[in-house]
């Protein structure tokens, strides 16, 4: 087997198309794929004189995508095969748009198109900026649908009338009467219709049959029927009359296609809708910046007046030129300024000026937060309240809008595993309808009880083709994921894929570290306890310049506190840090230890033991207690306060509320820890734990059948997050946990895990509701066209009222989906 490089499906080597470019056998699905692949590859020199498209293709806008060489000016019909033909990509479709199928993601290609699995029209991913594409073949469907209602009501009024007790064929003749049916329904069906009779031929001819394949069978028996027995009524026997009289069927294939065109229009609006979350994010970037001076913060060759397109700016908060330029031109180390109401280019720091930036569009935070000199900014928030200058330091896809719209467009592509039921009943969907509705054929043409048998037979066997909906099965898992994917984006909950999303429904046990996560996660000096003969200032100098060569959060809170109390923290040597212990080093020739205290113990740290009160009251009141020694002996305290953040409380006891476990993993001290779980109601928790046994510990966990959810921001909680079932990486985090987590969270608050939670099963819930509609509606739905209820109530379902069915099935699951857009999260 091999894959079709153009449309991706798996085909046979054996039986398919082949060409072969550079040494290298390419395999087709059919000779459309195979032709674009020639055209999209062909090298300085062109194609090959042996696979060379014709030269015409390249100006002809339209070309037919079965037949080599036919192509064309203007629309029409292939003369060899009689398909419509197609726009060519190039003059559809602004370069480097790529289309892809709602039903099959994998399904992908430059320009406008079908699927070649189940025909459904191809959708443009969103272009940067935001802006819509252009839908042709929504104007084109919408189109079709107008005549087919201009022509077919007459149709449907010829057809009807006398049945109603107009004598239309005692005023102008029954057979004046058919032949007005035949002109006006002949374009409704050959021409409106068109496109359906396209897609059945493709489906035909890739052996993927589809709904498509089931509406062309349907309206062109009925059509065909119809015009047979009007221009050859001596050919139909004389059981199949009623009265002398043959029945025609024109008005049902002309409604049928009206509806199912009526279908399709509404069903593609709505599929454009379940887009909108990945559109909105699109448009937060804003299309321009002000670049200040050259852009690279030189402020030496100031002009003094302005000149070409660079104006002066007022003198507060600062003063500089500036011009407008695209987004696509800012470079990293640009200077850029942004005042009220502006939105943030690109992902930064401020260098001057203070504001409030609200960036809830990224967070799912409503509450504006501070920005100062030496804070990062976030590219497509919104500055409110006062002007400042940052220097881009993440610009183009490097963005964490960028990041978060490439992850929000690789989620709703991928496919759940629950999907997986849809596709094994779908792919024997098709034949069984149309055995089906041979069966209903047979059944009816000899037992029928009313005459004539032959209609009767005909009518149903149509109804049961056209009433059966493979797409609303289809579809019922992609809309949901595409819907709810972007949903989540909206309050900062980014889902890997699909899978990710089923598996988090399951998820009985969540396991989180306390910094970060539970508390703040900006540990701050609180307290400096000296032991003799050293004073505050000097325990706390040694201390800071052994950790100032440090990158743990307890490090940073130490350095910054020196520097809070201006002490000039002189340079240390030999410096090791022992993870999940502490550091040492020297300074001034003395060695200097500063940690935990066991590291302590493990150096033959001496006088420890006249510590271990203070310690324990400290850490009993949730403190960090950092041991300080000197040349192996104690010197002293640093006391280290993280608080617990406003909302974690009330988050924990949603996550409870949910059925949830909480484990509380930390490296801290046991007594901090326990103090920090009884305030919180944590389930469980396990103190001074090494970054590298939390791997274990969700290992085990696991093996207990518990589906775990593993939390983490840093590089050593990658190895967790990999063996977790769901993976959750904190986004104020590494790069490191993002990649091997599952879900991200843009804001690093545990609320964003209740959200996530929340999200899934509310996603997973709208599948089942689809799954379910689709499977009851095609599984009641075809018997009765077939006639089972006629014996006990007479009753026989028409094919028009099919056809509506069909078309309101597959809305009526887009429209469920679409639910997920407004529901809450939190």
């Amino acid at each position: 087997m091999a894959k079709d490089p153009i449309c991706g499906m798996t085909v046979d080597e054996s039986s398919a198309l082949k060409a072969e470019r550079e040494g290298q056998v390419y395999y087709f699905c059919c000779e459309h794929c195979r032709k674009t692949f020639l055209a999209q590859t062909a090298g300085p020199a062109g194609p090959s004189k042996e696979t060379a498209p014709p030269a015409s293709l390249a100006r002809g806008k339209y070309h037919c995508p079965m037949c080599a060489g036919i192509v064309s000016e203007q629309p029409g019909a292939c003369p060899k095969c009689g398909m419509a033909l197609e726009r060519s990509p190039d003059t559809v479709a602004p370069e480097g748009v790529v289309y892809t199928c709602p039903m099959h993601p994998e399904i992908r290609q430059k320009g406008p198109g079908t699927c070649p699995k189940c025909g459904m029209d191809l959708e443009a991913e969103p272009a940067e900026g935001g802006q819509e594409e252009d839908d042709a073949e929504l104007r084109s469907m919408t189109r079709r649908f107008w005549v087919s209602v201009v022509l077919g009501l007459p149709v449907l009024l010829l057809a009807m009338l006398p049945m109603a007790g107009v004598p239309l064929e005692r005023w102008i003749g029954r057979v004046v009467v058919a032949w007005l049916e035949l002109l006006l329904s002949t374009p409704v069906v050959l021409w409106a219709g068109w496109p359906f009779f396209q897609r059945a031929g493709r489906s035909l001819v890739t052996w993927n049959l589809n709904m498509f394949t089931l509406i062309a069978l349907g309206t062109g028996a009925a059509y065909g029927y119809s015009v047979i027995v009007l221009l050859f009524p001596g050919i139909i026997p004389e059981a199949f009359r009623h009265g002398g009289k043959i029945e025609v069927y024109f008005e049902a294939a002309a409604v049928i296609t009206a509806l199912v065109l009526l279908g399709q229009v509404l069903e593609r609006r709505a599929h454009r809708r379940t887009g909108s979350a990945l559109r909105e994010l699109l448009s937060l970037a804003p299309p321009t910046a002000r670049l200040v001076e050259d852009g690279k913060g030189d402020r030496s060759n100031l002009c003094q007046a302005p000149s070409g397109p660079f104006r002066q700016i007022g003198p507060v908060p600062f003063s500089a030129l500036e011009r407008v330029i695209p987004l696509q031109q800012i470079e990293q180390g640009n200077l850029l300024r942004v005042v009220p109401g502006d939105k943030v280019p690109v992902d930064g720091e401020v260098i001057e000026g203070k504001s409030s930036v609200d960036e809830s569009m990224i967070t799912g935070e409503p509450i504006p937060v501070e920005k100062a000199p030496g804070d990062t900014v976030i590219g497509g928030t919104v500055n409110q309240t006062g002007a400042f200058l940052m220097r881009a330091q993440r610009v183009g896809q490097d963005t964490v809008l960028a990041q978060i719209v490439q992850m929000v467009a690789d989620a709703q592509r991928s496919r759940a595993p629950i999907q997986r039921v849809a596709d094994v009943v779908a792919s024997y969907f098709v034949p069984t309808v149309v055995l089906a509705a041979v069966v209903t054929f047979m059944v009816w043409l000899w037992l029928s009880p009313k005459q004539p048998a032959f209609a009767y037979a005909l009518v149903n066997a149509v109804a049961v083709l056209i009433i059966a909906c493979p797409c609303a099965l289809g579809l019922a898992t992609p809309m949901s994921i595409m819907v709810g994917v972007g949903r989540g984006a909206r309050d900062g909950v980014l889902i890997k894929d699909a899978a990710t999303l089923e598996r988090m429904e399951k998820v009985d046990t969540v396991v989180v570290d306390k910094t970060g996560t539970l508390t703040e996660g900006k540990p701050r000096l609180s307290e400096v306890i000296p032991w003799e003969p050293f004073s505050d200032a000097e325990l706390l100098k040694l201390a800071a310049a052994v950790e100032q060569n440090s990158e743990h959060p307890l490090a940073h809170a130490v350095v910054e506190g020196a520097r809070e109390r201006h002490i000039q923290l002189p340079s240390s040597e030999a410096f090791d840090s022992v993870t999940g212990g502490g550091v040492h080093g020297k300074v001034s020739g003395r060695t200097v230890l500063v940690g935990k205290r066991p590291f302590l113990e493990e150096n033959q740290v001496e006088n420890l033991s006249t510590s271990e009160r203070r310690a324990a009251d400290l850490q009993s009141q949730g403190h960090t207690v950092m041991f300080v020694a000197v040349e192996k002996q104690l010197a002293g305290l640093l006391v280290v306060s993280d608080s617990i953040k406003p909302t974690t409380p009330e988050a924990v006891r949603t996550l409870h509320h949910l059925g949830l476990r909480v484990i509380m993993l930390t490296g801290d001290h046991e007594k901090t820890a326990r103090t920090v779980a009884e305030q919180l109601g944590i389930d469980q928790f396990e103190a001074g734990i090494n970054p590298q046994d939390k791997h274990q510990w969700v290992k085990r966990l696991r093996s207990q059948g518990r589906v775990v959810a593993m939390a983490g921001d840093g590089i050593n909680d990658a190895p967790a997050l990999a063996e977790a079932d769901v993976g959750i990486a904190m986004g104020t985090g590494t790069d490191v946990a993002m990649e091997a987590a599952g879900v991200t969270l843009v804001k690093g608050d545990l609320r964003g895990i209740v959200r996530a939670v929340q999200l899934s099963r509310r996603v997973m819930r709208n599948i089942r509701q689809n799954l379910f509609f689709a499977f009851v509606y095609n599984t009641v739905g075809i018997p009765i066209p077939a006639g089972i209820l006629y014996p006990f109530f007479g009753i026989l379902l028409s094919p028009m009222i099919a056809a509506a069915a069909m078309s309101a099935s597959s809305l009526s699951v887009v429209s469920n989906a679409l639910r997920l857009r407004t529901m809450p999260l939190a």
